[in-house]
């Protein structure tokens, strides 16, 4: 970024449009499923026919509480639905039915972490509303086609205020509001589907300046990369064009991912008229509080909370507990398998590390593991008792184990034949034929090479087809060699 450190600062507001994970649409029964063949999803009132009546989904109206809650929004309660006016192809009554005065949750934020900082950003609102068709425009030369699937899937806005200031700070923001509507199961977060996107409107400023700087849009980002992307390059071109004695006009933009640059769709006009009214047929919700709170009682413990827990009584690093609250299933099976075991450190090393591994090869999510947390903490266990090491438990005991489900990890070690020899006779004449086999090595060792004991316990754990616990070897060989 050239000279944005030194004289302009950026302002970044965000609006993100998530798709609720409802089972049916905002105001009819049409399914909602992701894939089904062009307008199969559709009913006369998607389709606006004259004489429908549409019914507000009660789901939907619980999920963006929960949301609401989860990012400390005030929740409103009283609410309507205002007719947002505009034509658009792939809108069929030729309006969108959106919250215009009253969003359900207003003010709120959400934290975020860059580098070693952690800050608060601001939300506006958090508001429901009814996507719109899509319009398809190759697959015929002559004509736009349009699919209704979508029209009327229910759809929460999260808008923050001004507040994000780079590009990087806006990255995290997008990762975090994910991993909370996923956390939350209020959304499944596919970017790439479509059923969570991103509009940016980016401003730039010089340094101490209050007054915002004239704003651009780049509309519907499919990615956390491309957001970033997207910001990044608009905050450098608009730097440019001022400094090159241009100005800033305010526009909507798209973002070409093949290059990472931004284009002008539209110049924008200052206030776009859309004839806001109150949706004559849909009567107008009060929540009580008494509703609001048991959604509140029925929410996950937060990530926030539970990196708290991690560190401060399961004595877990920073790191360890980030990683394991990365996704709520991974949350959920740590948590599982620390009730049968207080091996924290442990669990969580296993889990960050052989499970990952293994998942991540075979493209599986945690809650398709077929080793249930309670034989993921006896197999910590061996290791603990030094009945296998942590090596062989990850790369024979632990595959072996994903194969063959419900059996423990001692059976599955004892027809491996990889528990670990503790007699000391048997140890002793593997050592005994390890030193024989190196006798320059002996000898360079009682000259006080010291890190030679690496490799004796290496060859031990050769001949062993490792089996010598190597803490006993390692003690072994020092006594023979000294």
């Amino acid at each position: 970024m050239s000279h944005i450190s030194d004289k302009y600062e950026a302002v970044i507001g965000l609006e993100i449009h998530a798709q609720l994970a409802t089972a049916s649409k905002l105001f009819s029964g049409d399914a909602t499923s992701f894939g089904a063949a062009p307008n199969t999803q559709v009913s006369p009132i998607t389709l606006g026919h004259p004489g429908t009546l549409p019914k507000t989904n009660k789901k939907a109206v619980e999920y963006a509480i929960r949301m609401g809650l989860a990012c400390n929004c005030e929740i409103e309660e009283y609410n309507y639905f205002a007719r947002k006016n505009y034509f658009y192809p792939d809108l069929p009554k030729g309006y969108q039915v959106s919250q215009h005065t009253t969003p359900i949750c207003k003010g709120g934020h959400v934290a975020i972490k860059v580098g070693e900082t952690s800050r608060n950003v601001q939300l506006n609102r958090i508001h429901l509303e009814e996507d719109a068709g899509k319009s398809i425009h190759d697959i015929d030369d002559n004509y736009t086609c349009v699919d209704y699937n979508r029209a009327g899937v229910a759809l929460i806005e999260i808008v923050t205020e001004p507040d994000l200031h780079n590009a990087e700070e806006a990255y995290q923001y997008v990762t975090e509001v994910r991993r909370l509507v996923r956390w939350l199961a209020v959304c499944d977060g596919n970017m790439e589907e479509g059923s969570m996107r991103c509009d940016a409107n980016v401003s730039i400023r010089l340094k101490g300046e209050t007054k915002l700087g004239t704003k651009v849009e780049v509309k519907n980002l499919n990615s956390i990369r491309n957001v970033k992307k997207a910001i990044e390059f608009e905050i450098e071109r608009m730097i440019q064009l001022v400094e090159s004695g241009g100005t800033v006009r305010q526009q909507t933009r798209s973002f070409d991912a093949s290059n990472d640059t931004t284009f002008a769709i539209r110049d924008k006009e200052e206030a776009n008229d859309y004839r806001y009214f109150a949706e004559p047929d849909l009567a107008p919700f009060h929540l009580k509080q008494s509703f609001i709170q048991s959604i509140r009682e029925q929410l996950p413990a937060l990530p926030a909370e539970l990196l708290h827990v991690y560190q401060q009584e399961l004595g877990l690093s920073e790191y360890d507990a980030a990683q394991l609250c990365a996704e709520k299933e991974t949350t959920d099976y740590f948590n599982a398998v620390v009730k049968h075991t207080s091996l924290y450190k442990a669990a969580a090393n296993f889990i960050n590390g052989p499970v990952k591994q293994y998942l991540n090869e075979n493209k599986l999510g945690i809650e398709q593991l077929t080793i249930t947390p309670v034989l993921l903490a006896g197999l910590l266990q061996l290791v603990e008792e030094g009945q296998v090491n942590f090596s062989v438990a990850s790369s024979r005991v632990f595959p072996a184990m994903v194969n063959a489900p419900g059996k423990e990890a001692l059976e599955i070690a004892t027809e491996l034949n990889v528990l670990q020899v503790s007699d000391s006779g048997e140890l002793e004449a593997w050592v005994i034929q390890a030193l024989e086999s190196m006798p320059d090595k002996v000898a360079e060792y009682k000259k006080g090479k010291k890190g030679l004991i690496g490799l004796f316990v290496g060859e031990v754990k050769k001949i062993s087809k490792g089996k010598a616990d190597p803490k006993l070897v390692t003690t072994l060989i020092q006594e023979k060699l000294k």
